[in-house]
């Protein structure tokens, strides 16, 4: 039979992107199909532009610590219209050299909505159609918006705070993820009256407990009112804004209400029924490999595949399919010891195991942990203190887990995590030179096991 693609690519996130390019890049006839723009969550409504406000956040306490350094600064004031112009612009700019790139490959970009229409067959929203030997669904995830109280369509989700014209000065935030905690942050920093409301027990769920509890008692010392254990029970709009009530029974006057109580795979009225493929219960498509469905002719990568939701791991599935597929190089994809952050201030840094789920798997081990005041916040005058965490397998040495809470947090566990892929051992590290003074050399130094758990 003779298609009209070689590749049908859905959604032009990072993932789909990346295939697209790989794909072409080996002699494939490559469309991409993207009904908003390209780049996908992470580049217009997610981390970039996320990482963008959380720089932005970071100056007010750059400006008032810079006191303690001899510096005077004059009076302060953040512009939101100004820096939203300018986070735009960027997107913009970025979207723009996505685009290019795909070209530049051979990719076509085809605007408008795909769906699935049958065995090797895509429709668009237009009304065309068209036919490709393998179909690649990148479509990303979305936010959950069904928090299940009343009033909850009064409240918004991070794909709308993008676009805010104005900075709200009162803002409750629900949830306690990435997100979540991200947000409530970054808006303190820039002056907003923050609340967290969380319904479990601690924030952070699944991450090491000590950090959880570290990163929150840092939060409420820079000012984000930290509610736990509660949660959304009524919302309503009032003369002067909103008002939130919960199930314990109180009541937070907001502006805006973000709910950030998780994302679901992006599979609603993708056609999947029309070639029989079933989805998890949460909508995630089953993939083994890089991206094999269980139809040899359609794929999937990324967060739509209820494997770990990061931009790198969608890059690099979208990468191994196509190498596999059409390069003729068979490539796995490994997701063990991915390192990951929290883009929080102060950061969170962590890959690898977690105290509780050695203690679940009965693996002996030692910890190995320290708390410090960074040497910056001892002239500023500020009380935070740094947590640097590091378990090791009692039986082999093998460094497990490492945990860090403080100010380049993300850059030290990168590097951390290719000592960890190698099979770094805590000798290795102790072997390791220190570098003084800064606050990596914490993890080159700890010698006496704080804590050593057997089963």
């Amino acid at each position: 039979m003779t298609y009209d693609w070689d590749l049908f690519v859905i959604g032009a996130g990072s993932g789909g992107v990346r295939a697209g390019r790989i794909a072409a890049g080996h002699g494939a006839r490559v469309a991409v199909a993207e009904d908003y723009r390209v780049g996908g969550t992470c580049v217009i409504r997610g981390c970039v532009p996320k990482k963008l406000m959380v720089y932005a956040a970071r100056f007010g306490g750059d400006f008032a610590d810079a006191a303690g350094f001899g510096w005077t600064v004059g009076e302060t004031r953040f512009d939101w219209a100004r820096f939203m112009a300018a986070k735009d612009a960027e997107i913009a700019r970025l979207e723009g050299l996505y685009a290019a790139n795909l070209e530049r490959s051979g990719v076509t970009i085809v605007r408008g909505r795909a769906v699935l229409d049958g065995a090797n067959r895509v429709k668009l929203s237009d009304g065309r159609s068209f036919t490709a030997r393998h179909v690649l669904i990148a479509t990303g995830g979305t936010p959950v918006r069904e928090a299940g109280f009343v009033g909850e369509e009064l409240a918004v989700t991070s794909n709308e705070l993008f676009q805010w014209e104005r900075q709200p000065k009162r803002l409750v935030v629900v949830g306690g993820g990435y997100i979540a905690v991200e947000f409530a942050s970054l808006f303190v920093g820039l002056g907003t009256e923050t609340t967290l409301l969380y319904r479990g027990e601690e924030i952070l769920r699944g991450f090491d407990g000590e950090v959880r509890r570290h990163l929150h008692g840092e939060l409420e010392a820079r000012g984000v009112r930290v509610v736990t254990g509660d949660r959304p029970a009524r919302l309503e709009r009032t003369a002067d804004g909103l008002r939130l009530t919960t199930h314990a029974g109180a009541t937070i006057a907001a502006d805006e209400v973000v709910l950030a109580i998780g994302r679901k795979a992006a599979t609603a009225g993708l056609g999947l029924e029309t070639v029989g493929l079933e989805t998890r219960a949460d909508g995630s498509i089953p993939v083994t490999g890089p991206a094999a469905t269980a139809l040899p002719w359609l794929h999937a990568v990324g967060d739509v595949t209820g494997r770990i939701a990061l931009t790198p791991v969608a890059i690099r599935e979208g990468h191994a399919f196509a190498d596999t597929v059409f390069g003729g190089k068979p490539t796995d994809v490994s997701h063990e010891l991915v390192a990951t952050a929290v883009f929080s201030t102060p950061e969170v840094g962590t890959v690898g195991e977690t105290e509780e789920g050695l203690r679940a798997a009965g693996i002996g081990h030692d910890v190995y942990r320290t708390t410090f005041r960074p040497m910056k916040a001892t002239l500023a005058g500020r009380a935070e203190r740094t947590l640097m965490k590091i378990l090791v397998d009692a039986a082999t040495d093998r460094v497990l887990g490492v945990h860090i809470v403080g100010a380049d947090a993300a850059e030290m566990i990168q590097i951390v995590a290719i000592t960890m892929k190698m099979g770094a051992t805590k000798a290795d590290f102790d072997g390791t030179m220190a570098l003084h003074p800064c606050a990596a050399e914490e993890l080159v130094t700890l010698r006496t096991p704080s804590e050593r758990w057997r089963p």
